[in-house]
């Protein structure tokens, strides 16, 4: 399974949840996205951003100033 990596330290709300929605776009089902991100709202934008679109997040760490989100590319389109 591949895992790719979206590094979006520094950017500010919606920046995050904006370009990762775009990133899970362009990704394959059952791929993951690895999303790095410094802007505390994150925490709450991008967990919503996974329920709207169906995808998975598989997990959510804190490593210093940074939060780490897992996400899963879902089978198959919502319905």
């Amino acid at each position: 399974m591949t895992t790719r990596q979206l590094d979006l330290t520094g950017l500010k709300c919606p920046l995050p949840a904006l370009k990762t929605r775009k990133a899970l776009s362009g990704i394959m089902p059952g791929e993951r996205l690895e999303v790095r991100c410094t802007d505390p709202l994150a925490a709450i934008d991008i967990p919503n951003l996974i329920n709207e679109t169906g995808d998975r997040l598989e997990a959510t760490e804190r490593d210093g100033d940074h939060i780490i989100f897992l996400i899963e590319r879902a089978q198959a389109a919502p319905v």
